[in-house]
């Protein structure tokens, strides 16, 4: 089992230690995420459930806990974030479903909650 609470505050966290040091990158990645995530003709809480599905696809941890957190922050359901991540099962196969039915189901176990 993971600690998806301390993965996900590491991951930010490290974006933080790391710009102390590597400032250029860090903000550069920053502003990326920044103008990728910007509602235009697709909503963020569809951008959100979009990275869910590419996370589960990717097998990338990291990925799966700060958008699943980021996916119910933006509105979305439990219901949503898991046929999100079921679309990329049909991509993906067994590894996509089993990082959905392990990693996936734990974020939206300890997460689900802050945002009722």
């Amino acid at each position: 089992m993971h600690n998806v609470r301390e993965m996900l505050n590491a991951f930010v966290g490290g974006l933080g230690t790391l710009g102390e040091t590597n400032p250029n990158e860090v903000n550069a990645f920053m502003e990326l995420l920044g103008a990728t995530y910007e509602p235009k003709a697709i909503d963020l809480k569809t951008k959100e459930l979009l990275s869910v599905a590419i996370g589960c696809y990717n097998r990338c941890e990291y990925c799966i806990v700060y958008h699943s957190y980021k996916a119910f922050e933006a509105g979305a359901t439990r219901e949503e974030i898991i046929e999100a991540a079921m679309v990329s099962v049909a991509f993906g196969g067994g590894p996509a479903m089993a990082y959905t039915v392990t990693l996936l189901k734990e974020c939206l176990d300890e997460f689900e909650a802050d945002f009722k």
